[in-house]
């Protein structure tokens, strides 16, 4: 069997539903950037394992995650069916609070940055917002996988203010007059 079909060469594919669409389609540019997303919360996993702290829970959540960025993908794409719940949002809404017993949020602005698993943690927030974003493009927007989309940005935010605390490292505060220090 052969991996190319050679149907999107003119710039067209299909959704699930079998209509065929103009690859910049909004759909596409959306469960598109869920793939993107799905692809750095895999390399963010990779981190996982450097070091000497164990995160073996939230590799365990973010697996969790992937698997429901590929449900989304399914919905966006026009798959029909129930693709996420409340069910999985108040599991992210669970992690997030355990997480910030652990690790208290800094109220204020962060700069992506720290150590590896901080810094990947931030790449994965500021994609999962670009997804919000082409998602709410969409006429049809889906309120529950919106809602999922938000809290899943919050999780990664405060989970990077976790890696960046079992790191022994203190987020780095954004300075409105930061003046260069060369």
């Amino acid at each position: 069997m052969s991996i190319y079909t050679k149907t999107g060469d003119r710039g067209q594919t299909s959704l699930a539903t079998g209509e065929r669409v103009s690859k910049t389609d909004l759909r596409l540019e959306a469960y598109g950037t869920a793939d993107e997303l799905n692809s750095w919360i895999g390399l963010l996993r990779a981190a996982l394992g450097c070091g000497t702290t164990d995160f073996s829970a939230q590799d365990a959540q973010l697996e969790w995650v992937q698997q429901r960025l590929f449900n989304i993908g399914a919905a966006l794409s026009g798959a029909p069916g129930e693709w996420i719940s409340p069910d999985d949002v108040h599991e992210v809404e669970q992690w997030i609070d355990r997480l910030l017993e652990e690790a208290p949020l800094v109220r204020a602005f962060v700069l992506p940055a720290g150590g590896e698993q901080v810094a990947r943690a931030h790449v994965c927030r500021t994609v999962t917002r670009r997804l919000e974003r082409r998602i709410l493009a969409l006429e049809e927007a889906d309120g529950m996988i919106v809602q999922y989309v938000n809290r899943l940005s919050d999780y990664l935010f405060v989970l990077a203010g976790y890696f960046a605390r079992k790191g022994g490292e203190n987020p780095q505060i954004w300075e409105k007059t930061a003046k260069c220090k060369n």
